[in-house]
């Protein structure tokens, strides 16, 4: 029963709407009218670092996901997108030493126009920091600490506009269509995000290195909301029917964010530098197509010298089959 409970925890759904739009046929072949069947192998992390000069030299607490692989089964028709996925196994490195991660993710996007929209929730639970400590402060035999109820979460909605209307999202991704001839452009993405860490009402860093609990360093969430705009370059080409395409992005957010003690709440306003990378390569025929494609979004927080990162991204290997007309 715990088995099935874990698995139905990070069982996922992810939802893409297609919005029809007039595409370019000299630039981008598309199969919307086609039905297109596929299937996706891949796993997500979520791992993050907290940084400070903290007591006993230590510098930095990096804390692990354990790797859950995923199959994603999903079709493709006209406007209609859907996609299931579910984990192949319960977690792939061994339990007792890194701990059990259950993750979830929602997904819906669609493109309109110039404009591509995302929306996005994931996050993961169950995370394992590895006991390197010098001056051997921490007594655990040397095993990594384990911090199941350790969670990070991530909302975010995003919108990216591209200046040359011949680079097409669905065209990056490879299911529903497929690059003619080299495009690149400029665009700019505006994002709004809710993100942060908890531990169930516990201390997020080691009891050893908190001086005084009512502190930043005595926080049993960090989190923030923030909004910004993210200049950035999109290239994609495809030669032969090989297919190479990748979105990167840097810019800035306006950052209210917040720290919560066992004692007090306390909130900022800052801003924060963001950066966005996709990419997705492989080969892509008018009946078949395989891609490896990867994802990574990147949040951070900074409280004076206390500095939090966090780091999702993905990867994931993708094939189909786009049937024939009759």
């Amino acid at each position: 029963m715990k088995n099935l409970r874990n698995s139905l925890f990070v069982f996922f759904f992810s939802f893409n709407l297609f919005w029809s739009q007039h595409l370019d046929t000299n630039y981008i072949e598309t199969f919307k009218d086609k039905l297109v069947l596929y299937a996706d192998l891949g796993f997500s992390s979520a791992p993050f670092q907290l940084k400070h000069n903290f007591e006993n030299g230590v510098g930095e607490l990096n804390f692990k996901n354990n790797i859950r692989p995923n199959l994603g089964l999903g079709f493709s028709y006209k406007w209609l997108a859907l996609r299931l996925s579910f984990p192949i196994v319960n977690n792939l490195m061994d339990v007792s030493r890194y701990g059990n991660t259950a993750y979830f993710n929602f997904g819906l996007n669609f493109s309109v126009k110039k404009f591509f929209f995302d929306i996005d929730l994931k996050g993961a639970r169950g995370y394992w920091l590895k006991n390197d400590f010098e001056n051997d402060f921490i007594v655990n035999d040397g095993k990594n600490l384990i911090f199941n109820n350790l969670r990070a979460i991530n909302f975010s909605a995003s919108s990216w506009y591209f200046k040359n209307k011949n680079f097409n999202m669905n065209a990056f991704y490879g299911k529903k269509a497929h690059y003619k001839k080299q495009v690149h452009t400029w665009s700019i993405k505006g994002t709004m995000n809710f993100f942060g860490v908890g531990n169930n009402g516990n201390l997020i860093i080691l009891d050893e290195l908190v001086t005084d609990a009512t502190s930043k360093l005595g926080g049993v969430t960090f989190s923030a909301y923030d909004i910004g705009l993210i200049p950035g370059y999109a290239y994609a080409n495809r030669i032969n029917n090989w297919q190479f395409s990748a979105l990167l992005g840097f810019g800035a957010v306006v950052q209210s964010k917040f720290y919560t003690t066992k004692y007090n709440t306390r909130g900022f306003l800052g801003i924060a530098p963001r950066y966005d990378f996709r990419m997705s390569i492989g080969y892509s025929s008018p009946s078949f197509f395989m891609f490896f494609v990867t994802e990574l979004d990147n949040k951070s927080i900074q409280f004076t010298d206390l500095v939090y990162r966090q780091y999702y991204y993905s990867l994931r290997l993708t094939g189909g089959y786009r049937f024939r007309k009759k």
